[in-house]
């Protein structure tokens, strides 16, 4: 029997086409043309993907679906340097993203910062501070 393997993190979205500019004006790579469609799939990284569903498309086969409020997750990108969590910051917030928390030098030895995406879930942008030893080790 096969193990369950780990691929993909799913997200409930109102508004597709809202969703995809959004995750555009991260730099994800999202496919052209997915607007309408009740499902989209966004590579992440090699072997994982981010699963957009509307809520219309999960109802559909989810009689007892409620969408969510304020969001039911979060992303982490780590941008290499403070420098980048500041410019990840300022690109979505320029690009019309709600602020969450600005970039600051977190306890943890982290820059870090949060935007939300169109359906309030967590986009979290960090990197190590200068001497900080990464968390965990």
């Amino acid at each position: 029997m096969t193990q369950p393997r780990f691929n993909a993190i799913g997200l409930a979205v109102a508004d597709m086409g809202r969703s995809l500019e959004f995750y555009r004006a991260l730099g994800l790579d999202v496919p052209d043309g997915a607007e309408d469609a009740p499902h989209a799939e966004i590579p992440l990284a090699p072997g994982v993907r981010l699963l957009l569903d509307t809520h219309a498309s999960i109802a559909g086969f989810d009689p007892g679906f409620t969408p969510p409020s304020g969001g039911s997750g979060s992303l982490a990108f780590d941008c290499g340097d403070p420098a980048g969590v500041d410019a990840a910051y300022e690109r979505m917030i320029a690009a019309g993203a709600a602020s969450h928390l600005a970039p600051w030098d977190a306890f943890w030895g982290q820059r870090y910062a949060v935007v939300q995406d169109p359906d309030g879930n967590g986009v979290d942008f960090y990197a190590a501070l200068p001497g900080a030893t990464p968390p965990g080790s």
